[in-house]
Formats: C-alpha cells, structure tokens, sequence
C-alpha cells in the first residue's frame, strides 16, 4: 500500500543541540565569513566602535554586523529589516552572531556610517585571492553595467521629458476646454452642471502640474548635466541597449579576472557612458593585481584615442573594436580603413595605389591632427567610390600607431571579443538576480557605492568557494 511521506507531530517535545557549534555543519559557508571577518583587522581598515566607548550603552562590535551584512547579501537579504528578522529564527544567522539580535536601526546605521571601511573589505578579500594564487594572470575584462537606483522615471527630469510632458498637459488642457465649449452649448441641467464643475477641478490640476513643471525646469537647467532626480539627487537617466528603453540608475565599472572570473576592482558612477572610464578602471585593476604589466579587454562603447593612450603609457595593454562610426562608409564610399599607412614614407597609399602626403598638423579638442591627401584625386578613375569634394582628405592623430596596434591585435585574436563577452557578463547578471528587481536600495551615489562592495564581495567570495572548496578556502584565511 503506497503512503504520503508525512511529516512530524508538532506536539512532540524534541531537544535541539545544547552547544551552538553543532547546528552548523564544517562544510557549511557561513564559517567561510565567520574566518575571513575574525582574520581583518577592522581599526586599520577604519570602522567606527571598534573600541568600546566607556560610558553609554554597550554596543554591537563591529565584526558582528559585517558578518551579519556579508550573509545578508550572499543570501539575497539586503534589507536591515529583513536581516534582524534573520538574526531572531535562522540557525545560521543565529551561529554566526552568537545568539545576538542588533535591531534594524543599527544595522542600517553601520551599512550607512561605514561606507569606506566596507568598500575596503571588499578589497580586502581580492588581495587574498590575490595571495592565494587565485589571480596569477594578469589579463581582465572590462565593462559596465546599469544598476536601478531607488528613484522612479517619473520623478527623474531632463530636458526632453519636460518638453514631452508639457507637451501632455497642454493636449490634456485644449481637450477639456474643448468639453467645456461644448458643454456651454448645450441646455442646462444637474448632470451637465456637475460634468462642468468636474472638468473645471482637471483643468485647476492640471494648471498646478503645469506650474510644477516649471519649476521644475528652472532646476533641471540649473543642474551641470541639465538633468535632476527628486528621490535620489545623484541618480542619473541613462540609455540602455534596448531601443527607446533607459533606466534611472548608476553605471557599474567592474574588472573581471579572465580565468577564474573573480571581479579584480569595480566602481560605481553616474555617467551614462562608457567612454570616458577605461583607463581608470584598468589602471585600478593593474594596481589590485599589484602587476607590471596588464592585459585588458573591453567592448567598442569604450573606444576612446586618450583612454587607450593612457592604458599603454601605464603598459596596459588594450584589445577592443573601433566603432564604425564613418559617414563615408555608411554611404558606400571608401573609409579610413580602407587607406594604408606607410611609416617608413610618412604616407597613405589610397585603393587606386596613389600617395597621399602630408600637408600641415592642426589642433582639435586638445589633439594634434595631421592631415594628408593628393591632387590625384581630380582624375582619378574612382573618385565617386571615394569622395564627393575635390579630393579626399585623410586625419592621423599624432599617436594613431597606438590604436593601429589595438586593431592588430584584435586581428590577431578575434575571439578575444568572445572571451570578454564570457568573462565579464556572467558577474552582472549574477549580482543583479541576487539584488532583485529594484537593485540598490539606498540613497545617493556613496551609499549605493557600499551596497556594490557588499554585492561585489558576495560574488567573489561564492566564486572563491566554488573554486577552492569551503574547508581549503578557512583554511587559507586562516593561514
């Protein structure tokens, strides 16, 4: 005869482990935090309390709330809330913090007045992995990633969605004035006079929306970027790869270590794009990795002339596509790319096989420029493949041989865009299904900067045990 499996009977007594070390089992991960907490050395890296004040209420050290916040956010419980209500009912929870249940208000108290202490635990654990062996290949993946921060769309303003919202209301206004003028027209009556006073109330809300819109306006074109977020202030509107989609957010830098996807560095900002960031973001992942010489990979959004110049200055070594960006091309037309440079004759050959020479060097946005062409151009055969001016005209930066050598390189390893891809995508979408759908849940750009360390430190620390083995990785802390 087949059975149910059944569970036990709620009123029979049974007697739990008397001694707390053995609810948790060796291989259990929270020992893994319990370890590498108990080996910092929580006053050098700048955490408030350390040392007991000598009158007041006695407080929680602080080790007991960053074990608390670690399993927190390796668990997907970022709430201070949530984390209290852990500490009273989770038997992990409850070894971990020997028993102790700090209330909600200390625990998010320590997450938001320890910002820099936590950021450098996070790098803390990466300087262990670093020790270990872990990160013995100095080759990593840059990329960035948009993060929702805790302010909604509609309560972020820029210039065009002033204008489409204005654009809004005044269809909303000629509308109901429309209602009204045919309402006049019509005989009177107390359903009609109700219908009156119920469009009069929409055009007074809307005329106040229209008044908050402008002074909304004000602000926003006072602000640097022309952009103002209500909720969050440092929050920024920012386009992601999806057509006419964006997200109120901030942009995450990280760095991810080619062959065991360990996260070296990351810093969180709010510029939108990427272009700007790829020598601060190598340069950072060069000195954690405490390196001479670096490999990095990135995609074509950080394609920029001075930021790879200033990877190789610092002897980092950059593969990334350029971004076909040429009218030319687009139109059917030669490109730049099709023109050959001859260094030894200080040249580019053309595709009909003529030199174009170089005539004079200007300066543009701070870079010289070297300018070359030929008056073959006039009678060349395919001038109309090439130009629609007199003649085509060719610009060398004066450190072009130093993108020419990127594009080498990336002729010579084409899957390196695929390694990237692998290496560098896996940590963010990890991180963001453990965040959630609302991502960060504080407020302004330091504060979001801690939750991202404390994320950050969750995934490294899953990839360490992954890779080492929970014992063997105690162990290593301990050693």
């Amino acid at each position: 005869m087949k059975r149910f499996v059944e569970g036990a009977d709620r009123g029979q007594s049974t007697l739990l482990p008397e001694c707390l070390e053995d609810w948790i089992d060796e291989s259990n991960p929270v020992r893994v935090i319990d370890a590498f907490v108990e080996a910092l050395n929580l006053a050098k890296l700048g955490f408030d309390g350390v040392v007991p004040a000598a009158t007041g209420r006695p407080s929680y050290h602080p080790s007991v709330l960053l074990k608390l916040y670690i399993y927190g956010y390796l668990n997907r419980v970022q709430s201070s809330r949530r984390l209290e209500r852990e500490a009273g009912r989770n038997l992990e929870v409850i070894w971990l913090l020997r028993r102790l249940v700090p209330d909600d208000k200390t625990i998010a108290d320590f997450r938001k007045n320890n910002g820099p202490a936590i950021r450098k635990v996070c790098a803390e654990f990466v300087a262990l992995c670093r020790q270990k062996g872990l990160l013995t290949k100095a080759s990593v993946a840059i990329d960035g990633s948009k993060f929702k921060a805790v302010n909604n769309r509609d309560r972020n303003f820029t210039r065009g969605k002033v204008e489409r919202r204005r654009a809004q209301l005044e269809k909303s206004v000629a509308r109901y004035l429309s209602q009204l003028d045919t309402a006049d027209r019509q005989e009177p009556s107390d359903t009609l006079a109700a219908k009156t006073e119920h469009l009069k109330e929409k055009l007074a809300k809307l005329e106040s929306e229209m008044q908050r819109l402008d002074a909304m306006e004000k602000q926003m074109l006072a602000a640097p970027d022309q952009q103002i977020s209500l909720t969050d202030p440092d929050a920024r509107s920012m386009a992601t790869s999806g057509r006419g989609s964006g997200v109120v957010g901030y942009n995450v830098q990280v760095a991810v270590d080619t062959e065991h996807h360990l996260i070296v560095t990351h810093e969180v900002t709010n510029v939108g794009s990427d272009r700007s960031q790829l020598a601060r973001v190598a340069k950072q992942a060069k000195a954690a990795l405490k390196t001479e010489k670096l490999e990095a990979v990135a995609d074509r959004g950080y394609f920029n002339g001075e930021e790879i110049l200033g990877c190789d200055q610092a002897d980092i070594t950059v593969t990334l596509p350029k971004p076909m960006t040429s009218g030319a091309k687009a139109a059917g037309r030669f490109g730049k790319q099709d023109f050959v440079y001859v260094p030894d004759e200080d040249v580019y050959r053309c595709p009909a096989g003529e030199r174009l020479k170089y005539h004079f060097t200007a300066l543009e946005k701070g870079q010289k420029m070297r300018r070359y062409w030929t008056n073959a151009c006039r009678t060349c055969a395919i001038k109309d493949q090439c130009t629609t001016g007199k003649e085509r005209r060719i610009t060398r930066w004066e450190h072009e041989h130093v993108l020419e050598a990127v594009q080498t390189r990336l002729d010579e390893n084409p899957q390196a865009m695929r390694v990237r891809r692998e290496t560098v995508e896996h940590p963010f979408g990890t991180i963001k299904a453990r965040m959630g759908a609302t991502h960060f849940l504080m407020k302004r750009l330091p504060n979001v900067a801690t939750e991202m360390a404390l994320s950050v430190l969750a995934y490294n620390l899953t990839r360490a045990m992954n890779i080492v083995g929970i014992k063997p990785l105690i162990e290593a802390i301990g050693a």
